[in-house]
């Protein structure tokens, strides 16, 4: 009797092991699955559920000028990023509270295509210093149901601010951190690579409206950096409090964003700048009699200088048709600073991406971009005083076009053409007596996730 109720027992647990079988989800593939190394045995899962996301991602690139520019020449860029984020509150209880750190291992093959091409705005925008380097590094509290936020840390502002989601799928580096931050601010500003200590305050008193302002640490590459800036701060732990301080603010209006909206959705932002470090004049210096005279006729003059800098500036990204599997985003960006002590004095850029551009391949974008900055006047005067005669740098534009293929959801590749007329403003940089050609550069980007 007894060995009748086992082998009932076993049969019935048989049966139920088979029903659950057929009802559980099939494993997904290696092209399905949302990473290349999956759920790693469960344990992925597992630390997410605990409150603790780990990313791991890497980006290589080879660009090559094909025409223009300073060398016809082939560059390669590779980022790894290893990104830890912490939930707080599923971790320890702590409600609102989260934690981010962003860790780059930067690598290149000697030679970057900023180098080929010897223009303002970098033709990759992962080029960097080959180096292990600390980005980011932040707590965040929110409070309010989330309608207000204050993160600290190390911070990067082209992470908040200026940014476009459609300008996102270009590889340029104007059309992330845009060539009148970039040129403009001591040694380029709390960007990609170089974070800074800093803090942000966001408030949203509307699901539509967003305030958000920052004070960054206004030098990156920390205190009397005679080297290249990223040579200064080669693992991103400087943790400069040099350079004065950076404040940046931006108000965002968003339309449409809900689920359920009838609307196409859209973002606006109206954003400024103030860094209170002392600027030099782009035109005018002080000889050694004391005199004023254009740094053209004298080199050696010691320039004037500005007590602070800044700007203003706007972003509209809005969707202005969706299909089924379709949808057409359009985006501009524009600003302006001070002539006398910044090498860009205004900046536009615009441009297009369309999801879905093929059928049957509703993950894809194309993404075409135009930027265009304008030399200040004042740049501009010292080239024309200075004797023997250079080329006068009048303005930089880039024509950017890329196709974004997803060819899993761990996998993307992206052609990428770009053509950047008068490079460095036309002047070349070796020889400011030449004419700096017009660009051509063609390359491809592979995107993995881990």
């Amino acid at each position: 009797m007894r060995r009748l109720v086992v082998f009932a027992a076993v049969v019935a647990l048989t049966a139920t092991a088979a029903q659950a079988a057929d009802t559980a989800p099939a494993p997904k593939s290696i092209w399905e699955q949302d990473t290349l190394t999956g759920d790693w045995g469960g344990a992925r899962t597992a630390l997410k559920d605990k409150g603790i996301d780990l990313t791991l991602v890497y980006i290589g690139e080879s660009l090559s000028v094909l025409s223009g520019g300073l060398e016809r020449r082939n560059s390669y860029e590779g980022r790894f990023e290893f990104s830890s984020d912490a939930d707080l509150e599923k971790l320890i209880g702590w409600k609102g509270a989260t934690t981010h750190v962003t860790v780059y291992q930067l690598h290149n093959g000697g030679r970057v295509a900023a180098d080929n091409v010897g223009s303002i705005s970098d033709p990759s925008n992962i080029d960097a210093f080959g180096t292990t380097r600390l980005f980011t590094a932040w707590f965040q509290q929110n409070a309010f149901d989330d309608r207000f936020s204050l993160r600290v840390g190390q911070l990067a502002a082209d992470d908040e601010f200026l940014t476009s989601p459609t300008a996102g799928g270009l590889i340029n580096g104007t059309f992330g951190w845009a060539d009148m931050f970039a040129a403009n601010m001591l040694n380029g500003g709390p960007a990609f690579p170089l974070a800074t200590p800093g803090v942000r305050i966001a408030v949203k008193p509307t699901d539509s409206l967003t305030l958000q302002t920052a004070l960054f640490s206004g030098d990156p590459a920390g205190k009397d950096c005679t080297d290249i800036p990223q040579r200064c701060n080669r693992y991103g732990t400087t943790f400069s409090f040099s350079g004065g301080a950076l404040w940046m603010g931006e108000v965002q209006y968003a339309i449409n964003q809900g689920k359920d909206a009838v609307g196409l959705p859209g973002v606006y932002k109206l954003g400024a700048w103030y860094a209170s470090a002392n600027y030099n004049d782009q035109h005018f210096g002080i000889d050694g009699t004391g005199a004023q005279v254009s740094l053209g006729i004298d080199p050696t003059a010691t320039p004037v200088t500005h007590s602070g800098n800044g700007g203003l500036y706007g972003v509209a990204d809005q969707m202005v048709w969706r299909g089924k599997e379709s949808s057409l985003n359009l985006f501009a960006r524009g600003g302006f600073a001070p002539s006398d002590r910044n090498l860009v004095s205004y900046y536009v850029d615009a441009g297009a991406g369309l999801k879905g551009p093929l059928p049957g391949r509703p993950d894809d974008i194309l993404t075409f971009g135009f930027a265009y900055a304008k030399i200040s006047k004042d740049v501009a005067a010292v080239d024309q005083d200075t004797v023997p005669a250079v080329i006068v740098r009048d303005h930089e534009a880039v024509f950017e076009l890329s196709y974004t293929a997803q060819i899993a959801p761990w996998w993307t590749v992206q052609p990428d053409i770009q053509y950047i007329v008068h490079p460095n403003g036309g002047q070349n940089s070796n020889d400011p007596t030449v004419r700096l050609d017009n660009a051509f550069v063609a390359g491809v980007r592979s995107t993995i996730k881990f």
